[in-house]
This record gives structure tokens, C-alpha cells and sequence, in this order.
């Protein structure tokens, strides 16, 4: 392939809490997004959970974790951890 038919893919980038662990090589994400009511006007908190794929242990349950969009690594995991912004504290 020539340079110029090379083109750099712009994926989807998203940060969410990670809410579970367990699973091997995989963390559940819980991003949230604030969206403006249709109707009335007020902000609300919308959320979704989404698979991210994590090598080797990075991410535990209460990091802040950026995500990225990529291809499907199962059924339900097309998501991978590209970064831990902020471990979670412990008390």
C-alpha cells in the first residue's frame, strides 16, 4: 500500500469508572454522559456499561479508565483499555 491510500482510522475514545473485574482479561466500564431533556430542559445522566478488553491486570474495579473503540475481541467486547487516567482510592 502506497502513503496515500493508507488513512489513519478515527476511532471512538471514551472514560468510564470500571465497575467489575472478574472476568479474566476483561473489565466492565460504566460510562456516563449528560444529556439535555427533550421537553423540560433539565440535565440528566445517561449510562452505559460496555466489555473492555485489558491485558494483563491493569484496571481494577474504581479506576477511571479511557477506552477505545476497536474490533470484536468476543461477542460483547469490541472495547479495549488504552489508559488508566486515575487509580482508585483506597480508604
Amino acid at each position: 500500500m502506497s502513503s496515500e491510500q493508507v488513512q489513519k482510522v478515527r476511532r471512538r475514545v471514551l472514560v468510564g469508572r470500571v465497575v467489575s473485574d472478574k472476568m479474566d482479561k476483561t473489565v466492565t466500564v460504566l460510562v456516563e454522559r449528560r444529556v439535555k431533556h427533550p421537553l423540560y430542559g433539565k440535565i440528566v445522566i445517561r449510562s452505559t456499561k460496555y466489555h473492555a478488553h485489558v491485558e494483563n491486570g491493569v484496571a481494577a474495579q474504581g479506576d477511571l479508565v479511557e477506552i477505545e473503540e476497536g474490533r470484536p475481541v468476543s461477542r460483547t467486547k469490541t472495547w479495549r483499555v488504552t489508559q488508566v487516567v486515575e487509580k482508585a482510592r483506597v480508604i
